[in-house]
């Protein structure tokens, strides 16, 4: 009997044991848990200029963040920029927070850092049991670069005469590789681009004025280099004012008739003139949708200069339109719209063969909205040509061309009144006068002398 009451008892203070231990196992187990806290740089970069901010995320899901520390390592020199101990929710919960986010300024001439190669070294604890409870430790050393000095931008062409609605070029040295660099003409910057000379420091711009932009316009060219350091460089320039033509045309019932079926734009069923709506409609909502897409095909450019010597005009042909003109649309004695022609109007028999204006890569041939059948020729470093209102096409996309071969057939496609070409000149996001590219004498002054002189100096 009292061996029975003995293993009774045994068993009983194995159970209450169990009970007891097996919280307290888990509770151990838990917390000797072993994941690292994770270190998180929201976007790293490899460069810090002369003001950085730091984005860091540290998390530890399980035992929560203890420690942060983070510093820059210069020769030698360790500089702390951050230091940070988090609150215990207590020994068995751990750390208060799971997750801590810190924005650190990092301005290195303030703290006495000087430029060249650096390690951004971060240390993070979790409130881990493990390692004699000082907890899991986690390292993340990054690769740097400390530059707090701006670029040197040089300026290489001397003359640049450029009209209202016209183009230039402006050719300029950097001191070392930069995230982007090019000109400022007023608020529209045009991209520099190296690759036609040998120095790779050497970039070449071509900017424009649009028809708005006259004497007065701010032109500068400016870079900024990957660590974000920016710099400024001005140099003489002349702009030409210019003057464009107010043109009324008149918009019949005939020609809505006849157009408007092309044009795939709902106007409201109570509309009292459907036709006259419909043609506001393409005329302004539909025409600045397709220059918008023009601008998003020409948003990359080969480096390659294609083109050599004067563009070529449509063979035989009689200018209707130019550049620029004031378009005022009157229908039955009211003008209903107004808008400005971006490209010259050339007529000649119909169906006529055109040319390609200069040597040029196809990047499109397709059905443009008021533009009609168009191809679009990139010339090589910003500069495209346009042929639209086509009746049909000679070339594909992709296709690498010569000047003065065919490339289509005049038409009268999209918002066009008879069979003629609209011929265009972007440079990288800006239309201008397609007639300064017909004239060799322009050409040789304002482009081929400059490249000719800084190629032969460089």
């Amino acid at each position: 009997m009292k061996t029975v009451k003995k293993i009774i008892k045994s068993r009983f203070i194995l159970l209450v044991c169990i009970i007891i231990l097996l919280p307290v196992a888990w509770i151990v187990v838990g917390k000797l848990e072993g994941k690292k806290p994770s270190i998180l740089i929201a976007s790293p970069a490899q460069y810090i200029g002369k003001t950085q901010t730091l984005s860091v995320t540290v998390s530890d899901a399980q035992s929560g963040v203890r420690k942060v520390w983070i510093g820059l390592v210069k020769d030698g020199k360790e500089t702390v920029l951050l230091q940070k101990h988090l609150s215990s929710a207590g020994i068995i919960s751990g750390g208060e927070k799971h997750e801590a986010s810190f924005n650190i300024k990092i301005e290195p001439e303030d703290l006495g850092i000087t430029d060249g190669k650096a390690i951004l070294r971060m240390v993070a604890k979790d409130f881990s049991w493990r390692s004699w409870l000082s907890g899991n430790t986690a390292y993340l050393e990054k690769d740097v670069i400390i530059d707090t000095k701006p670029p040197d931008l040089d300026v290489l062409t001397k003359i640049h005469n450029v009209s209202q609605g016209g183009t230039g070029l402006v050719i300029y040295r950097l001191s070392e590789p930069c995230l982007n660099s090019g000109v400022a003409v007023g608020e529209n910057f045009f991209p520099g681009y190296t690759g036609y000379f040998k120095d790779k420091n050497l970039f070449m711009a071509f900017i424009t004025l649009n028809y708005k932009q006259g004497p007065g316009t701010n032109i500068f060219a400016k870079a900024t280099d990957f660590a974000g350091n920016n710099t400024r460089a001005g140099f003489p320039y002349y702009i030409k004012k210019r003057k464009f033509k107010k043109v009324i045309i008149k918009i019949s019932d005939k020609f809505l008739n006849w157009k408007m079926p092309e044009f795939n734009v709902d106007v409201s069923p109570d509309s009292e003139t459907p036709m006259v709506d419909k043609f506001l409609k393409v005329n302004r909502d539909l025409r600045n949708s397709n220059g918008r897409q023009l601008f998003e095909m020409v948003s990359e450019t080969d480096k390659e200069l294609y083109w050599n010597g004067a563009f070529s005009r449509l063979p035989n042909s009689a200018r209707k339109a130019n550049f620029a003109d004031h378009r005022k649309y009157k229908y039955k004695d009211h003008i209903i719209d107004q808008q400005v022609h971006l490209g010259l109007d050339l007529a000649s028999v119909a169906h006529s063969p055109v040319p390609a204006s200069n040597n040029g890569k196809v990047v499109f041939t397709g059905n443009l909205g008021i533009y009609g059948k168009t191809v679009v020729l990139d010339h090589g470093f910003g500069l495209f040509s346009t042929y639209s209102h086509l009746s049909a096409f000679d070339v594909k996309q992709g296709q690498v061309i010569s000047k003065g071969e065919a490339i289509g057939r005049t038409g009268s496609t999209g918002l066009a009144g008879g069979d003629h070409l609209h011929f265009g000149i972007i440079v990288h996001n800006t239309f201008v006068n397609p007639v300064e590219w017909w004239d060799a004498t322009w050409i040789k002054n304002n482009i081929s002398t400059k490249i000719e002189t800084i190629k032969s100096l460089h």
